[in-house]
């Protein structure tokens, strides 16, 4: 055994430790006991509703950062045993990220900042003349990064057939001669419904084309293989799969990634620097993931992604989806049960969806309900265009194409807003914290607000 190898052992004993838990059990997260003030008085446990722009982080995580933290190490620059342990923990990491992911042999993990940046990396990459197909259903993250590409933008499917199809008819009208990428959701962050992943796939290399996958949304909720999928790059964020916030993946295949110019130039990614006899430099870069990884990685970031990939893992997939769909019906059936409420959908109610909700309420303003779910019952959800901002205008029915802010509605209490209010959670969230929800929800369509609110900078919050 190494002598970096047995540092690692003996750094990481405690986290292993504490890692043998009863995985039966749903996963604890940190924040479940924390209290927040009612502004109609008094205290309640914090109902954090808002999974899919952040999770919070798992307990397991957060115990086996801190295990870490006394044995920190600058990882790749020094002899010394916590730089030789830190560095073990780095690349085991990214070991772990690939089991998680069941990439294939020659396959990629890149560490990066989050989904976006993830994505920005992979647009940095892409050969030139490169034409990229994407979905106006995206996130802002998949949607926007393809600047300097020719982006054919398409139509929002209402059935995954239609998905299929619509990428199939604009792949057959391309130049077949140059290459192509098509970047899709795995699961939206609106509606939470999932994407025919496999299919469009399919029909993308079918024509000759190479795919993205963006399972922010899914990897937290659903096993997500490289393999069965046949994706040739997956990207997700550590923040949504219940990790600290700063860290992220793109993992898949490494030609494109090895041809471009490094993504950051500096440390780490350069394997030898030489001064030119005219005073120039010569750089010769890394060929490995760490050629768009320069500076000083996120270790704690890194190992945060493989702690949690751990867990879930360990708990299962399987008894994590089956208690997500009890709480998904939950909801669900809730809100059916309000005639004021219309949920947003592409696929139709039968279709699959993660624990992602989104909707809006006749005759109230997104964010005054959102706000009074807040000040009234300690209900953290979200309300706005979810940084998606032509998927949630075309199913509100306005114009895809208008602008909009994320999260500031134009209207005042009471008034129509071109927004929606989203409800979203996963492995750690108790079913009281749905049940309160639903009750909420009636409560408030059926009594009204207890309290006067107002807007201030584009934000509806209690009045004082």
């Amino acid at each position: 055994m190494s002598v970096s190898t047995a540092a690692s052992t003996a750094a990481v004993a405690a986290a292993d430790q504490a890692a043998c838990r009863d995985t039966s059990a749903s996963l604890p997260v940190l924040g479940r006991d924390v209290t927040v003030p009612l502004v109609t008085g008094g205290e309640v446990t914090y109902a954090a509703l808002d999974y899919a722009a952040s999770a919070p982080a798992l307990q397991r995580v957060w115990d086996d950062v801190a295990a870490y933290a006394p044995y920190y190490g600058s990882v790749h620059r020094g002899a010394g045993y916590l730089s030789q342990l830190s560095t073990d923990l780095f690349e085991n990491a990214r070991r772990t990220v690939e089991e998680f992911l069941d990439c294939r042999d020659g396959d990629q993990v890149v560490f990066t900042r989050s989904t976006t940046d993830s994505l920005n990396l992979l647009a940095a990459a892409l050969p030139a003349d490169c034409q990229v197909f994407v979905f106006e259903t995206e996130h802002h993250a998949s949607l926007l990064p393809w600047r300097d590409a020719r982006v054919t933008y398409l139509n929002a499917p209402r059935t995954p057939g239609e998905a299929v199809a619509t990428l199939e008819r604009a792949l057959a009208e391309r130049d077949p001669r140059g290459p192509a990428l098509v970047c899709v959701t795995g699961a939206s962050n609106v509606t939470g419904e999932l994407w025919p992943v496999r299919e469009l796939a399919a029909a993308a290399h079918e024509h000759g084309a190479r795919i993205v996958l963006d399972a922010a949304q899914l990897a937290p909720h659903h096993p997500v293989s490289v393999r069965e999928l046949d994706v040739d790059w997956v990207a997700f964020s550590g923040h949504k799969l219940y990790a600290p916030f700063g860290s992220g993946v793109l993992a898949g295949r490494a030609d494109w990634l090895t041809e471009a110019e490094p993504y950051l130039a500096g440390g780490g990614a350069s394997r030898k620097v030489s001064r030119r006899v005219d005073g120039g430099v010569d750089v010769e870069w890394h060929e490995s993931a760490a050629r768009h990884e320069a500076g000083s990685p996120n270790v704690i970031g890194a190992y945060s992604i493989a702690s949690a990939c751990k867990a879930l893992t360990e708990a299962g997939f399987d008894t994590l989806v089956a208690r997500e769909q009890h709480l998904i019906d939950t909801v669900r059936a809730g809100l059916a049960e309000v005639p004021e409420v219309c949920v947003l959908s592409l696929f139709g109610d039968d279709a699959p969806r993660v624990g992602v909700i989104s909707f809006v309420v006749e005759g109230w303003n997104s964010s005054h309900f959102a706000a009074a779910l807040s000040a009234e019952y300690g209900i953290g959800v979200r309300d706005g265009l979810f940084c998606a901002h032509p998927l949630v205008r075309t199913l509100l029915g306005s114009d895809p194409q208008a602008q909009g802010e994320c999260g500031a509605p134009e209207a005042a209490p009471g008034e129509k807003s071109l927004n929606a209010i989203r409800v979203s959670f996963g492995a750690g969230t108790p079913d009281e914290h749905v049940e309160r929800f639903v009750r909420a929800v009636k409560e408030l369509v059926r009594e009204g607000a207890k309290w006067n609110y107002r807007t201030v900078e584009g934000r509806c919050v209690p009045a004082v």
